[in-house]
């Protein structure tokens, strides 16, 4: 965890708590599993795939056009 720290440093301030924390990640496996529900049971595994990468570009695309998850434009 201490080889971490420096690392962590050499990215703005503000970007800190971003990188530190998991909750993008939690943030996508929560809509992967709200979005597959929905469906139930996946007649086979392409299916399943299909959809979780259909969710991951939505997610690219909304935080490319949308909101930034880091801007490198911060300080």
């Amino acid at each position: 965890m201490d080889s971490f720290i420096p690392a962590l440093t050499a990215f703005p301030r503000g970007h800190w708590k971003r990188i530190r924390t998991t909750n993008g990640l939690e943030r996508i496996n929560k809509e992967l599993k709200r979005r597959s529900r929905v469906v139930g049971a996946f007649p086979n595994d392409r299916s399943l795939l299909r959809l979780a990468v259909a969710i991951l570009m939505d997610i690219n695309e909304e935080w490319m056009t949308g909101r930034k998850y880091l801007s490198m434009d911060e300080e």
